[in-house]
């Protein structure tokens, strides 16, 4: 598989910077934001949005897992790892690293939704704009172009740092 760098570590720490200052200025009255990142690339890359919102505002950011069969979400149980947390009456916003069809986006909340939250929001790094269900995130990275064909593969290293790839 051919894989065509889109960007790089240094490139999406500048768009992290910047989407973490929207979701501070979008949240500005927040006591507490519940992080939820779908597993796996989504929570690794919530990591890396939690580290630059904790660099510009002191709010507290709970971060949370959720599990979810991307392409086939009603085969396998759709797992929210809350603890004994509840989502009742509070900010909640919803992590991923691709947006494609707005399909994992879109199951992604079925479990969100079971409780009252106050607000719920979405960020990813990247936007294919292929909708196809009624879920548009709130921040986004770089919105790209792409063909059905195309897919976008964003790799995590062992410290953390993320590079995107068109293949």
């Amino acid at each position: 598989m051919k894989k065509n760098l889109i960007l790089t570590a240094e490139q999406i720490q500048q768009k992290n910077r910047r989407i973490a200052y929207q979701i501070v200025e979008d949240n500005y009255d927040e006591k507490e934001i519940v992080m939820i990142g779908v597993r796996p690339n989504g929570y690794e890359y919530a990591l890396q949005l939690k580290k630059e919102i904790e660099l510009i505002e002191d709010i507290k950011i709970t971060l949370v897992e959720l599990f979810l069969n991307k392409s086939k979400p009603l085969e396998d149980e759709i797992k929210l790892d809350l603890g004994k947390l509840s989502l009742n009456n509070k900010t909640v916003l919803l992590v991923d690293d691709v947006a494609n069809t707005g399909k994992t986006l879109y199951y992604a909340l079925k479990p969100i939704m079971a409780f009252s939250p106050r607000k719920v929001q979405a960020a990813v790094l990247l936007d294919r704009q292929h909708k196809l269900f009624p879920v548009t995130p709130d921040f986004v990275g770089l919105s790209l172009s792409t063909t059905l064909q195309e897919h976008i593969l964003v790799e995590f290293d062992k410290k953390g740092n993320a590079s995107a790839y068109l293949c």
